[in-house]
């Protein structure tokens, strides 16, 4: 059986924090796949509070652990909240040194495996969420610049009553199992996606 292996590599959102069944949306995806009859192992490389620029120093060594010559190998990256984030009245990471290590950590992916970007979702803090809006634009041309899929989540999400509602009744950041069954669904019928199998 042809066997494929995803790496999905990000922060909390990838993690699935927040989801009682601990699944998220990457581990829904992948069921979904193996219902299908698809042999998939899969890794999820999510860790909470990162930002891009502690993603960028270790994806690397992350995957070629996991990731053999012999396989189909391929990457999903979703990452930014935390970049946006502000702690002492400053950003975590400025918006000029989030697009270096997108641009940094995509460029050097793409050479070597199939890559997917997905957007960071919304939280309950609109000021927060503006400024994501503005660096997942900044993501998103930066795709179209690499030729990258990218998929915009942020925007469906932010007017989902799911979504929002369970991240209101959460922690204010992250929803349970039915915002990240919504997620799931969106990256499962994006046609990027769907070209991968």
């Amino acid at each position: 059986m042809h066997d494929i292996r995803i790496c999905f590599l990000g922060e909390s959102f990838v993690n699935g924090t927040g989801d009682s069944t601990h699944l998220g949306w990457t581990g829904r995806l992948c069921v979904n796949l193996s219902q299908k009859s698809y042999a998939v192992t899969y890794y999820n490389l999510g860790i909470r509070r990162e930002t891009s620029t502690e993603l960028a120093r270790r994806w690397q060594s992350e995957i070629v652990r996991r990731l053999p010559i012999y396989s189909d190998n391929r990457l999903v990256f979703s990452f930014g909240t935390n970049d946006t984030t502000l702690e002492n009245g400053h950003l975590r990471v400025e918006l000029t040194q989030s697009i270096t290590n997108a641009r940094q950590i995509l460029t050097t992916a793409k050479q070597k495996y199939p890559v997917l970007m997905i957007s960071p979702p919304p939280i309950l803090d609109n000021e927060q969420n503006q400024r994501t809006q503005i660096l997942a634009q900044h993501f998103a041309a930066l795709c179209q610049e690499l030729q990258i899929p990218y998929l915009d989540v942020l925007t469906t999400l932010s007017k989902s009553s799911v979504w929002m509602a369970e991240v209101e009744t959460g922690d204010g950041a992250h929803p349970n199992q039915a915002g990240y069954t919504e997620l799931a669904s969106l990256v499962q019928n994006w046609p990027a996606w769907l070209n991968w199998f």
